[in-house]
C-alpha cells in the first residue's frame, strides 16, 4: 500500500515537472521509454538475484535504491538531473514483485490466490488515494519537489520495516525444505526438467548476500537459463496477450467515449476511478472464489478470461453509455482475478524455489507488452474508435484457444496441487 501511495502521488506530476524544466514532448517521451526499457530488461533479473540472495536482502536493496531515485528526483532542477533520477529506479523498482515472490514463500499453494489477491487490493488502495495527495501538495509551493521528498521518506519507512521484519533463521530453513519438497514432488509427478534446481540448490547453501559477485552473477544466469529452457512459454504467451488485450481496451477510452457517445473526459475519469475502486472489491473475493471453483486455478483464469472477452466485445458494441457502464462494471472483476490466478498458475507450474525469476519474466513479458499496445492501438485507431478493443478481442480469444490446448497439462498441475494439500 505504502509503496504505490507514494509512487501514485508523484507519477501523474512528472510529465508537467519535466515541461516545467524546458523539456520538449519528444524528450520527455524518451524519458518516460528509456524508464520503461530499463524496468523491462531489470525485472528478470532483480527477481533472479531476489531467489539468489534471499528476499530479505534484495528487498531491502530495492527499497533503498528507489528512495535514493526519488530524493533525486526531488532535488531535480534541470532535464539531466530529472533523467539522472530515473536510473535508480527504473533498475530497482521492483519492490511490489518481490514482495509477492515473498508471500509465495510463506503461504501454502491453497492460500495464495486469496493471499495475492488481498495484497493486489492493498496495493489499489494505495494507487487510488496517491494521486488525490498529489494532486493536492502539487497545488502549494514547490509542490513537486516536497511530494518526490515524502515519497522517498515512505520508501525509507518500508525499509525500516523491512529491516525489523522477524526474518528468522528457522523459518527461512523451514521454507526452504517446503520448498524442497514441493519440487521433488512436483518434477516426479508432472516429469518437467526445469534446468535450474542445481542453481537453486546452490542458492539455498550460499545464500547470504556476502558471497562473491561472480556466484551471484552465475546463479542468476543458470536460472535465467532454465527458465528460457523450460515449457512456460505457454503460460508467458497467456499472460502477454491478455495484459495487450487490456492495454488495447483502456488505450483510447476516454477518446472513443467523446467520440462515440459524446461524453467529456471528466466522466470517463471518474468511470476509471469506479473501475479501480470495484477491483479492490475483487481482490478481496477471491477468497470465496477459489473455494467456489476448488482451488482450480486453471479454471478461473479460464473462465475470467473468456468473461474479460466477452466483456470488451460488449463495449465494443455498446450502443449506449449505460452498456459501457455495464461492461466495466464486470471487466473490473474478471481482470482483476485473471491477474491474480495468471501469477499463481506460473508458480504452481514452474515451482516455488524460483518464484522471485517467474514473476520477473512474467514483469519483462507484461513490459514488452506496454510498449507494443500503443503502437497497435494508434494503427487500429486508423480504422475505427472500436479499433483497438476490437483487436484486443482477437488476442483475448486466441489467449483462450492456447489454454484450451493445454487443458490437460494445467489440470493435471491442479491435481497435483489439491492432493499437497
Amino acid at each position: 500500500f505504502q509503496d504505490l501511495f507514494g509512487v501514485s502521488m508523484v507519477v501523474p506530476l512528472m510529465n508537467h515537472h519535466i515541461k516545467s524544466l524546458g523539456a520538449s514532448h519528444t524528450v520527455a517521451g524518451i524519458i518516460g521509454s528509456l524508464y520503461g526499457v530499463m524496468q523491462l530488461f531489470s525485472s528478470t533479473f532483480v527477481g533472479c538475484w531476489s531467489d539468489v540472495v534471499g528476499r530479505q536482502y534484495s528487498l531491502l536493496a530495492c527499497i533503498l535504491l528507489s528512495a535514493l531515485g526519488y530524493f533525486l528526483l526531488g532535488m531535480s532542477t534541470t532535464v539531466f538531473l530529472f533523467a539522472i533520477s530515473r536510473v535508480p529506479v527504473g533498475i530497482f523498482k521492483h519492490t511490489l514483485s518481490i514482495s509477492k515472490a515473498l508471500l509465495s514463500d510463506l503461504v501454502s499453494e491453497r492460500d495464495r490466490p486469496l493471499v495475492m489477491g488481498r495484497f493486489n487490493a492493498a496495493s489499489s488502495v494505495g494507487f487510488i488515494l496517491g494521486p488525490v495527495v498529489g494532486g493536492y501538495l502539487a497545488e502549494l509551493e514547490d509542490g513537486f519537489y516536497q511530494t518526490s521528498f515524502i515519497c522517498a521518506s515512505i520508501f525509507l519507512l518500508n525499509g525500516g520495516l523491512v529491516w525489523m521484519l522477524p526474518w528468522s533463521e528457522e523459518n527461512t530453513s523451514n521454507r526452504e525444505h517446503r520448498q524442497d519438497q514441493g519440487t521433488n514432488s512436483f518434477l516426479a509427478k508432472a516429469n518437467h526438467d526445469l534446468h535450474f534446481k542445481s542453481a537453486t540448490n546452490a542458492a539455498v547453501t550460499n545464500n547470504s548476500p556476502f558471497q562473491s559477485p561472480w556466484i551471484q552473477v552465475a546463479s542468476v544466469l543458470k536460472k535465467i537459463k532454465g527458465i528460457a529452457c523450460s515449457n512456460l512459454w505457454d503460460i508467458f504467451l497467456v499472460r502477454f496477450l491478455m495484459s495487450v488485450a487490456i492495454l488495447l481496451y483502456y488505450s483510447n477510452f476516454t477518446l472513443a467515449l467523446e467520440e462515440r457517445f459524446g461524453v467529456k473526459p471528466l466522466f470517463s475519469g471518474y468511470l476509471i476511478s469506479y473501475s479501480s475502486a470495484l477491483g479492490v472489491l475483487a481482490g478481496c473475493l477471491l477468497g470465496p472464489i477459489t473455494r467456489l471453483y476448488q482451488h482450480n486455478t486453471y479454471r478461473i483464469l479460464l473462465h475470467s478470461s473468456t468473461f474479460t472477452c466477452t466483456l470488451i466485445l460488449l463495449y465494443t458494441s455498446a450502443l449506449n453509455i449505460w452498456m459501457v457502464i455495464l461492461s466495466s462494471t464486470f471487466l473490473a472483476f474478471s481482470t482483476t482475478i485473471g491477474r491474480t490466478c495468471i501469477i499463481d498458475l506460473e508458480l504452481t507450474i514452474g515451482g516455488n524455489e524460483a518464484s522471485g525469476t517467474l514473476l520477473g519474466v512474467g514483469q519483462s513479458v507484461t513490459s514488452v507488452g506496454r510498449i507494443i499496445a500503443p503502437l497497435l492501438s494508434g494503427i487500429a485507431q486508423e480504422f475505427s474508435p472500436c479499433g483497438p478493443p476490437s483487436l484486443a478481442v482477437g488476442l483475448a480469444l486466441v489467449a483462450i484457444l492456447i489454454m484450451n490446448a493445454n487443458k490437460q497439462k494445467y489440470c493435471s498441475h491442479g491435481n497435483v496441487k489439491l492432493k499437497n494439500q
